[in-house]
């Protein structure tokens, strides 16, 4: 059994947390799948104030295997956010070898910035990525191969969990000479 706690995440000086990740086999081992789900448990659990202090969590939207030592293409995100009609809307993934198959020009960024279990430090400044995604991999919630069309915060988390099977973390995409520069056009959230 696996335990993830904000003591068992790695940080960002940790040289592992840049090794890229290798893609899982399909169907998902038992071992993998306990992983997937493990995550899944942390990111839920670590919204929830009481669970998230006992168990000494950070609150999360997302988590990626490299950040608890495991060089594998596993994610798991829990994004709410507000549809068109102000309705909340809760995506919940459990993700093997998530892949970008197509994005848009328009790009988006947090007004605030992003954050990341791994890093401790702020890194304030524009994390600059595209605005809408389409995502293709195996989903263990739905237990199929799914395509996902992301857009807005849903898409910049995916965005940022993808991003960690290179080794990428967010403050590597912030422009070091002009942080804060607007970019035209961008969608900001």
């Amino acid at each position: 059994m696996i335990t993830i706690n904000n003591d068992t995440i790695l940080k960002d000086d940790n040289p592992i947390i840049r090794t890229k990740s290798e893609p899982v086999a399909l169907p998902l081992s038992s071992e993998n799948e306990e992983i997937l789900r493990t995550m899944f448990q942390y990111v839920k659990d670590s919204t929830d104030e009481e669970k998230a202090k006992e168990l000494n969590l950070r609150p999360a939207v997302g988590i990626s295997a490299i950040q608890i030592g495991i060089p594998r293409q596993l994610t798991a995100v829990i994004v709410n956010e507000y549809d068109k009609n102000d309705e909340l809307v809760t995506w919940q993934y459990m993700l093997a070898n998530p892949r970008i198959i197509s994005r848009s020009e328009q790009c988006a960024y947090l007004e605030n910035g992003e954050g990341c279990l791994s890093v401790v430090k702020e890194h304030p400044g524009h994390v600059v990525r595209s605005a809408r995604i389409k995502v293709k991999a195996f989903d263990l919630l739905a237990g199929k191969e799914v395509t996902i069309r992301a857009r807005g915060y849903l898409a910049i988390v995916l965005q940022h969990e993808i991003d960690h099977f290179s080794g990428v973390l967010f403050y590597d995409h912030i422009d070091t000479k002009d942080p804060e520069k607007e970019i035209p056009g961008a969608m900001v959230i």
